[in-house]
């Protein structure tokens, strides 16, 4: 099966060998760019370097292969998933790596630890209120910092060879462009 999967220019890394595994080939589609926040950016690092943290949370791979070349020191650091720890590491920052790889897992990763603690979340410009209130809820302090955003592309995605569509993400979803076809399948993660 030949699958249109749904990224960021640039971020479909594994996909290719992913879908080999299971016998089947892919291709990227762009229905969304990132537009970089420099200020943002700079702010934050900014904090980092003040020790305004107790924990950064990476929630996204593209943060972090942003602002890890900026820090010069840091405090605890939660990366999203392993593709988001690679981009750390790249730069000699550990960090841990949530199992499930979803963001309402942070909050009882922490568990106890949490109570008090600032956390630094250098992210997108898509709010997530349910991390933020849980983080609250359990007593912490978060701090967002809305280092990117995401614009659609404007694109009409090229799905003609596409068996499948994999959308990576609802909002690539909502603003993506396309058309669908007799026997496309329309697949989304999480």
């Amino acid at each position: 099966m030949k699958i249109a999967v749904t990224r960021l220019a640039g971020k479909e890394k594994n996909d290719a060998a992913r879908c080999k595994e299971f016998g089947h080939r892919c291709y990227s589609v762009h229905p969304l760019r990132s537009d970089i926040r420099e200020e943002a950016i700079r702010t934050f690092v900014e904090a980092v370097d003040r020790g305004e943290f107790d924990c950064i949370f990476f929630t996204s791979a593209l943060p972090a292969k942003i602002i890890a070349p900026r820090l010069g020191r840091f405090p605890r650091v939660i990366a999203i998933g392993p593709q988001t720890a690679k981009e750390l590491r790249l730069h000699d920052i550990e960090c841990e790596i949530l199992t499930s790889f979803y963001s309402r897992d942070f909050v009882p990763y922490l568990g106890e630890w949490i109570r008090g603690k600032k956390i630094g979340i250098p992210r997108a410009d898509v709010p997530n209120p349910d991390l933020i209130n849980a983080i609250a809820v359990a007593g912490g302090i978060p701090m967002e910092f809305r280092c990117y955003g995401l614009e659609p592309t404007g694109n009409t995605l090229d799905l003609t060879e596409a068996d499948a569509i994999l959308f990576t993400s609802a909002m690539s979803f909502h603003k993506a462009i396309w058309t669908t076809h007799p026997g496309l399948l329309v697949r989304a993660i999480g």
